[in-house]
């Protein structure tokens, strides 16, 4: 299950010492992801690991887009897998037109120190035409954990 929180945590980001960061381009849509340990939300000795991740969505082409639904694939320690799909993301479709970014962080419980997570973003053109806007593996993993 993912959480989201439209409450900014750049600064907690900014504090753990270990971050994964990824980034893949679909149509001029660039999707870079930055994920991080969240040791306050986390509780090992109960088998319960968070992980916040924050995406930006550059609109580098020349079109603008909106960003339909989202779908997710957890992948944790154990090789169990998660899938996730819904509507937007934190409650927005956003519209990006040439040039614009959008930004939001999210989190990510696990049962398992480390994990993977990728996906897609389903992206309409003005024109009707959608596509599949590919999200990059990016690594959840808590800081010394052995993967």
């Amino acid at each position: 299950m993912l959480i989201a929180y439209e409450v900014e945590v750049e600064a907690r980001l900014k504090d753990h010492c270990s971050m994964s960061v990824s980034e893949a381009t679909t149509r001029g849509v660039n999707i870079q992801v930055e994920s991080t340990h969240d040791p306050g939300r986390s509780m090992p000795e109960q088998n319960h690991w968070f992980f916040l991740y924050t995406v930006t969505i550059s609109n580098e082409g020349n079109e603008t887009v909106r960003l339909l639904n989202r779908h997710w694939i957890i992948t944790d320690g154990d090789g169990q897998v998660q899938e996730v799909q819904g509507p937007g993301v934190v409650g927005e479709q956003p519209v990006l037109e040439p040039g614009q970014s959008f930004k939001y962080t999210s989190g990510c419980p696990l049962r398992t120190a480390f994990g993977f997570m990728r996906g897609t973003y389903t992206m309409v053109t003005e024109g009707g035409e959608s596509f599949e806007a590919q999200i990059a593996d990016f690594e959840l993993s808590e800081p010394y954990a052995i993967n």
